[in-house]
């Protein structure tokens, strides 16, 4: 992924606003709004922060789709 529209992107993926996503990382709206028009380099840490965040967002859909798994092998078990 470029770094042009790597905001869009990640808040996309997250399921969030461009707002929110600047919010949860603690930087202003106009920080990601130059990062995500390619006006100003995006620093490796927020490159960083952004795929650790998406990593996360996988795990809990995995972990809710194992939770459903689980919970329907239990009902086949009991029935």
């Amino acid at each position: 992924m470029s770094e042009k529209n790597i905001v869009r992107d990640t808040a996309k993926a997250l399921g969030m606003t461009q707002k929110k996503l600047a919010e949860e990382i603690g930087v202003s709206e106009t920080t990601t709004s130059s990062w995500n028009n390619g006006n100003s380099e995006v620093p490796k840490w927020a490159l960083k922060l952004f795929e650790l965040m998406k990593n996360e967002q996988k795990n809990k859909e995995h972990n809710a789709k194992l939770e459903e798994i689980i919970t329907l092998a239990q009902e086949l078990k009991l029935n």
